[in-house]
């Protein structure tokens, strides 16, 4: 039994497709019984859980082969960091108690790194706490999600530019479709076993790099105008992500994640683990309904 917590992520997603797709079985673990019929209709079996209720997720752990965890984040939460740390507390003490024999988390590019990285600190923070646990730990590293991008789509389409805020804008930067991580997820929890070496790391990212340039082309080339990337000025960062509806805590978070990543710091730890490249190129990623 694999037990996947966020199933109805991204990420979550693609990984119970993927293991059902393998005929393996698959609990997947929702917070909101309304979403549970898709994952029905793909037979798995349905566990309930806040991520804060520790005893409710220790039994949905029970009796698991591997468990799949993500930190949830929390854009307008008011305390971001607190409340993300809390869920990692949460995370770990039901591990504890439940004790699966195996764990892989999704992580964060540069999350090998002790020093202030924003929200990336947050998950260098779940990583240690994890490592305390007894399982054998897979630490799957996804570099920054294509998806992201799309906050600024309609932007795009209605101004013909695309704020970034990675500087220098012809900058080639790790990138990576969420369901490929998922994918990437579900292989390894296949495929890992007592005789693999634990911890492992492995870090995800798309068949190659791409600058905010690239992703302008790709939207040029969905959206039928042309679209030009630009740097956003340093001090609007902050703005910017405040008025795009994220609380102060969690833009703060972001701001000084994207800092550290200007000065080149994010990227896969060099000498540790492997790198693994997805299929999906980002104009495939980009697509959604805000298209037009």
């Amino acid at each position: 039994m694999f037990v996947i917590l966020g199933a109805t992520g991204k990420v979550g997603t693609a990984t119970v497709e993927t293991l059902r797709n393998e005929g393996v079985a698959v609990r997947a673990v929702l917070r909101d019984p309304s979403k549970a019929a898709r994952f029905a209709a793909l037979g798995c079996e349905i566990a309930y859980a806040d991520i804060k209720d520790i005893p409710a997720l220790a039994r949905a752990m029970e009796e698991s082969t591997a468990v799949q965890v993500i930190c949830p984040i929390a854009p307008q939460a008011e305390n971001a960091a607190e409340d993300m740390l809390h869920s990692i507390a949460s995370i770990g003490a039901a591990i504890d108690i439940a004790r699966p024999r195996r764990v892989l988390a999704i992580s964060d590019y540069g999350a090998h790194l002790s020093v202030d990285t924003g929200i990336t600190k947050i998950f260098y923070a779940m990583e240690q706490r994890l490592l305390r646990t007894a399982s054998q730990m897979i630490f799957l590293r996804s570099a920054e999600h294509m998806e992201n991008w799309r906050r600024f789509l309609q932007l795009a389409i209605e101004t013909g530019k695309l704020p970034s805020m990675h500087h220098p804008i012809t900058k080639s930067i790790p990138m990576v479709s969420s369901r490929d991580i998922g994918t990437m997820a579900a292989n390894l929890l296949l495929k890992a076993n007592d005789s693999s070496r634990f911890p492992m790391v492995v870090h995800g990212e798309g068949p190659r790099r791409y600058t905010p340039l690239d992703v302008a082309e790709a939207m040029t080339s969905l959206c039928g105008r042309r679209i030009t990337a630009e740097e956003i000025p340093r001090d609007q960062w902050f703005r910017v992500l405040n008025s795009g509806g994220l609380s102060e805590s969690y833009a703060k978070l972001i701001v000084t994640l994207y800092e550290i990543h200007n000065k080149g710091f994010i990227d896969a730890e060099r000498g540790v683990g492997e790198i693994r490249l997805g299929s999906t190129e980002i104009a495939v990623a980009l697509p959604s309904n805000k298209m037009s």
